[in-house]
């Protein structure tokens, strides 16, 4: 028997964000982490950044410890820049904010993410 899972991946910049709900809500940090590169940087938690899969595995491990429910959200349409990078992003439930990340093709042709911003809040007067 593996001692690593084999998860599904992305294979389209899409599929991330539905990967993200269904690991997340499986309490699995280590499945969350696979979706992004290994020095991709985060935006989280709030006036922080996370850098690197490791740091980011270990930032989820924390946060589903307390066994969070993420429901799939409608994603904005997705902006490519040439057959390798995109700019995939959410309007959070709440109607606050947004939710972006860059994603990036590997040489495999699944996507990961290099840049996520999970959230930010528009200015208000």
């Amino acid at each position: 028997m593996s001692e690593h899972p084999i998860r599904p991946v992305a294979t389209s910049p899409e599929d991330i964000t539905r990967l993200f709900v269904e690991f997340s809500n499986a309490g699995d940090a280590d499945g969350v982490a696979s979706l992004y590169h290994p020095d991709a940087v985060m935006a989280y938690p709030p006036g922080r950044v996370t850098r690197g899969r490791d740091a980011i595995r270990d930032m989820w491990a924390g946060v589903l410890a307390h066994r969070p429910t993420f429901t799939p959200e409608t994603p904005l349409p997705t902006i490519c820049f040439g057959a390798d990078l995109a700019l995939t992003s959410t309007p959070p439930g709440d109607g606050a904010g947004a939710r972006a990340q860059v994603v990036q093709r590997q040489d495999d042709g699944s996507w990961v993410r290099i840049i996520d911003q999970p959230e930010f809040q528009t200015p208000t007067d």
